[in-house]
């Protein structure tokens, strides 16, 4: 796979450097929207439903700010500031103005664009560093380099809309004052937030990129796709979240589609910002696309820039918002414009996936450019099909061998398993960790991000410290925590090194979906195997989740393993005590913004748990000892500015204890109606969970409903072989099977 890579960079390189010249002669447009896509849409205006909503939707938009005037301030404010506001509205306002002149031929959208340009080549070259200090790399227009990049990514589309209506002598005046110190100043003159291999370089790979092609500036494009060259940075530097600027020295657009994605697609930050990347990635590939398509952007690494596309819809739940794993805001949905523009372009440049139709559809807008009308027109033509998201596997690591993520599908019910790398500099120290959800949301919750994006009176906007206080801490995680401490210690040096292996994924069965993985150094001495399941069963009104976390140790520790709920607590079958003062659950490491609101001893045999939420019951029933302990906590201790959501969680804990193992089941079941106040099927459909057998080759459970019928699940620990046969006598009978996994109804 290396070689591969290797060979299509080489073609690359040689494709672009056999040209003669940059096509100097190539009519503009040329980077997203072409010559040939604005003939096609005008042919086609009026005949298009979805196109010519969103073209009416956009002119009213633009027209709007027409008539506002144009302001183009002095920086002075982070994130949700007006000055950032402001010109953040001007970069998308221009590259829609832009496309409206091409679409409409309507001279007043070029005079904005022109108007605005020159308005910002007045203050650019005025302007200092921003006075902003924050960021590890500080933009002009904005308090970081990020920032300016997107300006440019955008700004170079309605540059390239306008091109020939602007005057030669204007091109000069905007590319020697404007665009090419722009370049350089998030290029050459930023090489910390440059040269790397992360979501913010590329987007400045992509705004170089695309203001040099729409110049022809082969230097500026070298510079895109290589990197800086000559450019030696300190191995051991970090940006602001704590992650390494350059300890691998790879950069430039090339790099950063090798390094981040797997060849399933999945991106190593997390699908949060996946989301963020995948439109510089997308639009300035569709740029190298257009302009030179003797790269054949869309087949380097054996097209998985367009591959992404699929694992990314595939990462969103029932109501189409991404799993928050890593640093990733919840709400971030299939209905952001960087979505839009992922599924327009995938479906035109890909192989027109009918399934991409139903998901523009459902977005209710389409790109105005070549993609958006060849996705209008088949839907017109009534081609989509539905878009059928079922179990999936996504590997993480450049070459698919640093874990995954695994997604467990059955009837409504969706589980997320996380195994992955690091996850770059927004990663969490989470290994083994999950979620849970049905088609009304988030049963148990993967915490997310603590931030509140563009919201200027909580931190500017940017990253609260409780960031990495509690939201990376593992405790914050459905996993497990050992001594109170955080996998990898909670440091980014040791976490990188290092991710989970696959021990085997099933998707075949219809009734039972399942995954297993292990984790051997996220606490040195200790390996944790956690296997889950999705099991189908007439007795359950819902798919059962089946959890099973076995743990193997050199010495004792004390165990504490977190389910983060929403919702009110409506029963359990243990006692517990409430304190007249709430304390903190522990000092540090994410401890210390618990709050410990109850607690009690676990029962001999099983415990349950039980609340309800969206008026919908759910339990979890536990395999558990008397000497385990039971913590009621709640998250914002320690919390004076109100940063943390104040969202609850039940936690086992099981002290001085080497080898063992955590066994639960998790239900959905059952309904309350607030009109008729009624509450169906509110009780727990198990009457027993028990471990029969656990060993070092072999871990079986049983469980027994109440409506009758016994189920018996068996895994093998050391060997994961499809093909291996076991044999396996429990309680005086004998069991055989084929594969890592036995599942079957019991006498």
């Amino acid at each position: 796979m290396l070689l591969h890579y290797l060979f299509t960079r080489f073609t690359i390189v040689c494709s672009i450097f056999s040209l003669p010249s940059l096509a100097t002669g190539q009519e503009h447009p040329k980077l997203i929207l072409t010559k040939t896509g604005v003939e096609k849409i005008r042919a086609e205006l009026g005949n298009i439903p979805l196109f010519d909503s969103s073209l009416k939707t956009l002119k009213e938009e633009v027209d709007a700010e027409i008539a506002l005037g144009i302001d183009t301030p002095i920086p002075k404010d982070y994130s949700g500031g007006y000055t950032h506001v402001r010109h953040k509205k001007n970069w998308i306002v221009l590259q829609k103005a832009g496309v409206l002149y091409q679409i409409l031929d309507d001279e007043k959208y070029a005079k904005y664009v022109k108007d605005m340009l020159m308005q910002y080549e007045e203050l650019y070259k005025t302007l200092p560093l921003h006075p902003k200090t924050k960021s590890y790399a500080r933009g002009k227009l904005f308090w970081q380099c990020l920032n300016d990049a997107n300006w440019l990514v955008y700004v170079s589309q309605a540059y390239d809309c306008i091109y020939d209506y602007l005057t030669k002598k204007e091109r000069k005046k905007l590319e020697k004052n404007l665009f090419r110190p722009f370049a350089d100043h998030i290029s050459v003159e930023s090489p910390q937030f440059y040269q790397r291999v992360h979501n913010h370089s590329t987007w400045g790979n992509a705004a170089v990129g695309m203001i040099g092609l729409v110049m022809d500036d082969q230097a500026l494009i070298d510079r895109a796709m290589y990197g800086i060259k000559g450019v030696n940075l300190d191995k051991t530097a970090k940006d602001d979240d704590g992650g390494f600027l350059n300890k691998d020295g790879r950069a430039g657009f090339l790099a950063n589609i090798e390094a981040p994605f797997s060849p399933d697609g999945y991106y190593n930050e997390g699908p949060y910002y996946q989301r963020y990347a995948m439109y510089p990635f997308l639009v300035f590939a569709t740029a190298l696309n257009n302009v030179r398509p003797e790269t054949k952007i869309f087949e380097y690494k054996d097209g998985v820039l367009l591959k992404s596309i699929n694992a990314l819809l595939n990462l969103t739940d029932a109501n189409g918002n991404f799993y928050p794993l890593n640093d990733g805001q919840k709400g971030m949905s299939l209905y952001n414009n960087a979505l839009v523009t992922a599924v327009n372009i995938s479906y035109h440049y890909g192989s027109q996936d009918k399934g991409l139709l139903s998901i523009a559809k459902e977005q209710g807008r389409v790109l105005l450019d070549d993609s958006g009308v060849a996705v209008a027109i088949d839907l017109r033509d009534g081609k989509e099909q539905p878009f059928d998201k079922k179990s999936i596997n996504l590997s993480d690591g450049a070459n698919g061998q640093q874990g995954g993520v695994g997604i467990l599908r059955n009837d409504e019910l969706e589980l997320v398993f996380k195994y992955t790398s690091q996850g770059s500099s927004h990663g969490h120290y989470d290994k083994l960790s999950f979620s849970l959800y049905d088609e009304l949301g988030e049963v148990l919750q993967d915490y997310g991000l603590a931030r509140f994006v563009n919201i200027e009176q909580k931190g500017g906007g940017n990253y609260l410290k409780e960031n990495k206080t509690w939201a990376k801490q593992t405790v914050a995680h459905n996993t497990l925590v050992q001594n109170e401490t955080s996998h990898f210690l909670g440091k980014y040096e040791i976490g990188s090194q290092h991710h989970s292996e696959l021990y085997f994924f099933d998707n075949q069965n219809d009734s039972l979906q399942i995954i297993s993985a292990k984790e051997k150094n996220a606490y040195p001495g200790t390996e944790m195997h956690r296997t889950m399941a999705l099991i189908k069963d007439a007795d359950f009104e819902k798919p059962l989740v089946l959890d099973i976390l076995k743990i193997i140790s050199e010495k004792e520790n004390q165990y504490d393993l977190p389910f983060y709920y929403f919702g009110q607590l409506i029963t359990t079958n243990f006692e517990f005590t409430t304190p007249k003062t709430l304390k903190t659950l522990g000092e540090k490491n994410g401890y210390q913004h618990l709050w410990l609101e109850a607690e009690g001893k676990a029962n001999e045999g099983n415990t349950q748990f039980s609340w309800l939420n969206n008026r919908r019951f759910y339990t979890i029933t536990a395999a558990t000892n008397p000497s385990d302990e039971i913590h009621l906590v709640r998250i914002g201790a320690n919390d004076p500015e109100f940063n943390l959501r104040r969202d609850a969680g039940f936690m086992l804990r099981r002290k001085n204890a080497q080898n063992t193992t955590f066994v639960a089941t998790m239900e959905a079941h059952g309904s309350y109606s607030p009109v008729s106040e009624s509450a169906v099927n509110a009780s727990s459909n198990i009457a027993s969970l028990k471990v029969v057998l656990d060993a070092e080759d072999y871990t079986a459970i049983t469980i027994s409903g109440k409506s009758g019928g016994n189920r018996l699940f068996i895994i093998a620990n050391t060997n994961a072989s499809k093909e291996a046969r076991h044999q396996l006598k429990i309680n005086g009978k004998e069991y055989t099977w084929v594969g890592p996994y036995h599942y079957n109804q019991i006498k």
